[in-house]
């Protein structure tokens, strides 16, 4: 076992004093176990299949998730994207999926599952510790959608990603910039949840209801007092009872409308 700067460890403890590790291969769940200990994990419990998983999901809260990427009676994306659609406290917890499998496909299909994190077999302890620093000690924007819930895939270490980006928020580095980007993006998930909404109507609202709250600290922010008022009306429809479609189509109508005039009167 390599030797680890207590600074580093002191630094990761949050994420890693309690582990999950979900791998059918015994050997390779000793080998993570192992790891995770010198890395100060106290709590580590081992399943190899998804239904347990998910289970000790629940029991342990873990600060974070290794998955081997399948496996009998394992689908690690399936798994993945039950814990993020889950209402454990968990739910957001750094997953990094293992595997020897590492084409384009199940990279990518990793990322979007709300995978955090990559990581090849064979690999090394060092290979291991980097994974987990860049999880515990460089957080990543929440996206909260319908098709995709999960860390920012952005930022996912695959390398696949090479286009323009996908969001303002890539070009946007700090201050009113920021803001507008995160308002934007806020803003384009609302309508993406009301347009997918018969598809996951419980999706949708709990995706309708972060942005609420981020379109709120924006509106705050940015002393936006009309915009404040136009996320209340959302807020009151979201507390009025279970969420609907047809409840919710107004006031977020409201909230799109007001976005698209802003180029117009900033143009005239």
């Amino acid at each position: 076992m390599f030797a680890i700067d207590r600074r580093i460890l002191a630094r990761i403890e949050p994420v890693t004093k309690r582990v999950l590790i979900v791998d059918p291969n015994p050997h390779a769940a000793r080998l993570l176990n192992d790891i995770v200990k010198a890395l100060g994990a106290r709590d580590i419990i081992i399943e190899a299949d998804e239904a347990r998983a998910l289970k000790a999901a629940a029991a342990l809260e873990p600060g974070i998730i290794f998955i081997e990427r399948t496996g009998p009676g394992l689908d690690g994306e399936s798994l993945a994207r039950r814990i993020r659609r889950s209402d454990m406290d968990c739910r957001r917890a750094p997953i990094i999926m293992v595997t020897a499998e590492a084409t384009a496909t199940t990279i990518l299909g990793a990322r979007d599952s709300g995978v955090h994190e990559f990581l090849r077999k064979p690999f090394t302890s060092g290979d291991l510790l980097k994974r987990v620093e860049n999880v515990a000690l460089k957080p990543r924007d929440w996206i909260e959608a319908v098709g995709y819930v999960g860390p920012d895939r952005r930022r996912f270490n695959s390398g696949e990603y090479t286009g323009p980006a996908k969001r303002k928020g890539d070009r946007a580095s700090s201050g009113v910039a920021a803001v507008e980007a995160a308002k934007d993006q806020a803003m384009r998930i609302l309508a993406s949840a009301l347009n997918q909404f018969d598809q996951d109507p419980m999706q949708a609202v709990r995706s309708i209801r972060e942005q609420a709250v981020a379109l709120k600290a924006v509106g705050m922010k940015l002393s936006d007092t009309r915009l404040v008022v136009a996320v209340g009306a959302l807020e009151v429809s979201l507390a009025s009872g279970p969420g609907s479609k047809e409840t919710l189509s107004a006031p977020i109508g409201a909230l799109l409308a007001m976005h698209q005039a802003e180029p117009m009167k900033k143009a005239g």
